[in-house]
């Protein structure tokens, strides 16, 4: 296993953060259900987004904490994934940064 954290900056208040990724779960549920054979998350507090993902038969087992001025991912890489690090933590920074940037 391979920890990753990213860290989003934004200006967001802490429920629109939540209400965003409430809606960018729903989103994954729909657009990738054929991909995610199992996707389950849930707030165990309020500010912290317990998260898993089945993909590929691998257990992907993170966190999102909704912090003032930034969002923390960490997420558990497992074995073959971890070659895919840089590449994963791209991802998570452009897709997060674009669902946390403000309305234009």
């Amino acid at each position: 296993m391979k920890s990753l954290e990213v860290r989003i900056p934004h200006k967001l208040e802490k429920p629109e953060v939540r209400r965003r990724l409430d809606a960018a779960v729903e989103k994954v549920r729909r657009d990738y259900a054929d991909k995610v054979r199992q996707l389950d998350a849930h707030w165990e507090r309020e500010d912290r987004l317990a998260v898993k993902v089945v993909v590929l038969a691998m257990n992907i087992v993170g966190e999102i904490d909704n912090e003032p001025g930034e969002v923390v991912v960490r997420v558990e890489l497992p074995g073959m994934l971890t070659m895919f690090a840089g590449k994963i933590r791209t991802g998570v920074e452009e897709r997060l940064g674009g669902l946390l940037s403000p309305p234009s």
